[in-house]
């Protein structure tokens, strides 16, 4: 698909909106992280592509922490170790 359309003047710089199907159809949405490939003939830009977890990390520390409250942490749940265990 191409489209035509206009760069424009910003400020000190040069514009150009992402709009309607420039914005929908790779689902660009707010603070997206993009890649933008530069050549002498113009740039393309494309949708970064999620940082890939370890196959064992499925959760981030934040995500597994973010809803622990004082009344489900069962901090009075904790395995109370042994004289034998201590250094």
């Amino acid at each position: 698909m191409q489209i035509q359309t206009h760069i424009q003047k910003w400020g000190n710089g040069l514009g150009l909106r992402v709009s309607g199907i420039l914005r929908d159809m790779p689902h660009f949405q707010v603070n997206d992280e993009v890649q933008i490939e530069v050549t002498e003939h113009g740039f393309s830009v494309t949708k970064s592509l999620p940082k890939k977890m370890h196959p064992f990390k499925k959760y981030t520390e934040l995500q597994l922490l973010e809803n622990i409250t004082s009344e489900n942490i069962h901090a009075d749940e904790l395995a109370k170790p042994l004289s034998s265990e201590w250094l």
